[in-house]
């Protein structure tokens, strides 16, 4: 049996600091895991690889990169007023 436990904004933010740098600390070890085992040694990963993983870890540092809280009206489900439909498809080269 758990007991929810209230935090202060303050404790919260604390919070999000220690998992992100826990986070943080875990991936470096697992990135300098995959490249030095990366199979294909003639194509090696490098840390270029994982620049787009860095950049969400350091997004959850601020309530805005909040994963369960989308960061605009457009996030939303369509239900809630959000887009429908989002065009992700790249124009073609001119």
């Amino acid at each position: 049996m758990s007991v929810a436990i209230e935090k202060s904004p303050e404790q919260q933010e604390e919070a999000r600091r220690e998992f992100v740098a826990e986070l943080w600390r875990r991936f470096e070890t697992l990135q300098e895991w995959a490249v030095s085992h990366w199979p294909d040694q003639q194509h090696p990963l490098s840390s270029a690889d994982f620049v787009e993983s860095r950049k969400e870890i350091l997004s959850l540092r601020s309530p805005a990169g909040s994963l369960s809280q989308p960061a605009t009206r457009d996030a939303a489900e369509p239900e809630q007023g959000g887009v429908q439909y989002v065009d992700v498809t790249p124009a073609p080269w001119p």
